[in-house]
């Protein structure tokens, strides 16, 4: 994912504008195999004008550890390979690349004069004068440490019931992407001298989850996972009921991804709502697997949850109801190989379109439970490659009549009226010869 920014100001007066970016197909444009994006500037720029963007962009698996293989008390290390000038299809005036590595230990990297190394950083350039599509190939071998975790399937299954609660059903499978573990695993050493045995594991995961949430569990296959612990923090003052009118805002939070991308941004977009809901900070889960993670170990597990239904589903102008929530994953820093939404509808929905603010696959299936009749409408949302700065709300539409919820009522009730017309008619009917 590509996202731009204009930057307006200067020093501590700058303001960011963000930018649409579209992907487009160059087939003729060197080099081959490379993808090209359309920022859309703000204002056009009239001839002699100039102005400032920031282009940010994540890349998965791009880090490869080297050697491929570690004991249990080795470091990790790994190689970064990219260029020194960046791929530009335009005329390069001048430009200065710097890379940060997570830690001092840098086993090697190629210089290319000017090259400059202080602590973390390394400085290539400055270049000048510099033609389109130059490119200066460079890598670095670095100690890192950092855990590896990859999700590579999450199935998030959200439940609408309009009696007032929401369930989320989340299905991980989560690996530890880094060097594979070798050797046996002497537990006693990890648990005494963590910090120089298995550095690069890892034992805890945390999981942002909503405010307000219930009913939280944590299990795998063997069944519930005791070690977990659920953080609701309130707001000082206790619950306050707050009222959400018209919410636009965009939060960043940026961060090093030394784990398996180059540079990631988180984004949160808050959508348009009017609602009464009372407020509290945060939910965070801290789980931890029966077992630590290495490079190459895999487990699952599943959290699930519930939620007040006020606090997500809303009503539109043209009498259509929609649902309003994060597309993303509860972990936090996660990347995600393959991520789908299951967003379960009442039944008797109809019309049902979601609204997402990237494009994703999706499609339509059908669920049944207990007493229904025709089944309830199941929106499939499909994206592959996920990272955090794709956390965003989305929405989905549809259309519901009140009366169908007086079905299932209607159902048991018949069924119980039916029962004790049996058991009347069984008592009164002489059946002996």
């Amino acid at each position: 994912m590509v996202d731009a920014l204009a930057i307006k100001g200067k020093r501590k007066k700058t303001t960011s504008v963000r930018l649409e970016v579209k992907p487009i197909e160059l087939p003729d444009a060197p080099p081959i195999d490379t993808k090209y994006f359309t920022i859309y500037l703000a204002n056009p720029l009239n001839s002699g004008e100039s102005t400032t963007l920031e282009v940010l962009y994540v890349f998965t698996h791009f880090l490869e550890p080297f050697p491929a293989e570690i004991a249990q008390s080795e470091s990790q290390l790994v190689f970064y390979n990219d260029t020194a000038l960046i791929l530009s299809p335009y005329h390069i005036k001048q430009q200065t690349t710097f890379i940060k590595t997570p830690s001092t230990k840098v086993e090697s990297f190629i210089r290319m004069e000017p090259t400059n190394r202080v602590g973390t950083e390394i400085k290539y350039g400055p270049y000048e004068d510099r033609p389109p599509y130059s490119i200066s190939p460079i890598h670095v071998h670095f100690e890192n440490n950092s855990p590896f975790a990859v999700v590579e399937e999450l199935v998030q299954e959200i439940e609408i019931s309009h009696w007032g609660n929401i369930q989320v059903t989340e299905h991980y499978k989560l690996v530890h992407a880094g060097a594979r573990h070798k050797g046996v695993f002497s537990r006693v050493d990890y648990q005494s001298r963590q910090s120089s045995n298995g550095a690069s594991s890892f034992r805890y995961l945390l999981a942002r989850l909503p405010p307000r949430v219930h009913s939280v569990y944590y299990r795998d296959e063997i069944g519930n996972i005791s070690s977990s612990h659920l953080r609701t923090d309130s707001l000082k003052n206790g619950r306050r009921f707050i009222a959400l009118c018209v919410l636009n805002a965009r939060c960043f939070d940026y961060s090093v991804a030394n784990v398996v991308s180059s540079f990631m941004i988180m984004h949160l977009h808050l959508n348009a709502a009017f609602a009464i809901i009372p407020v509290e900070a945060k939910s965070e889960l801290e789980i931890e697997p029966r077992y630590p993670l290495f490079g190459g170990w895999k487990a699952t597990f599943v959290i699930g949850y519930g939620l007040p239904l006020q606090d997500f589903l809303f009503e539109s102008s043209d009498d259509k109801r929609y649902l309003n929530f994060t597309f993303g994953c509860p972990l936090i820093g996660m990347v995600v190989d393959k991520l789908t939404i299951k967003v379960v509808l009442p039944e008797g929905s109809t019309d049902p379109s979601p609204v997402v603010p990237f494009p994703v696959e999706h499609h339509l299936e059908a669920k049944y439970s207990s007493l229904d009749v025709v089944g309830r409408t199941v929106v499939v949302l499909e994206k592959k490659n996920f990272v955090p700065m794709h956390n965003s709300h989305f929405q989905v539409y549809y259309t519901f009549k009140p009366i169908f919820m007086l079905a299932e009522p209607l159902m048991l009730a018949s069924a119980f009226f039916m029962f004790f017309v049996a058991c009347v008619a069984y008592i009164h009917i002489d059946l002996s010869i």
